[in-house]
């Protein structure tokens, strides 16, 4: 209640400083959110690229009855799961051996 009291009795000016700081800071977490939000689809839609992929090579390895066979999915997310791995353990190396430059 104190703190509210305190507030009432500030200059206009530091009024309008308080509030166009929270402004913006409302308008960078915005952008924030679009930009985080447009990597989000991104990432999304090569996930479901690999996906494909995946399934493509499956089928043409295995045949189409692969398909119908119960643990289809489970592989599918074990290839996808495998693949991502073994590109973040490359990205890891590359920038470790950059850092020791």
């Amino acid at each position: 209640m104190n703190f509210i009291k305190k507030l009432g009795n500030l200059s206009s000016k530091m009024k309008w400083l308080m509030f166009s700081n929270k402004r913006d800071y409302t308008n960078d977490s915005q952008l924030f959110k679009y930009i985080s939000d447009d990597l989000n689809e991104k990432i999304e839609l090569d996930t479901t690229r690999l996906e494909n992929m995946v399934k493509e090579s499956l089928r043409r390895e295995f045949g189409q009855s692969i398909e119908n066979s119960k643990s289809y999915g489970l592989l599918v997310d074990a290839v996808v799961h495998n693949i991502k791995k073994k590109q973040l353990e490359e990205e890891n190396f590359n920038i470790e051996e950059e850092l020791e430059k």
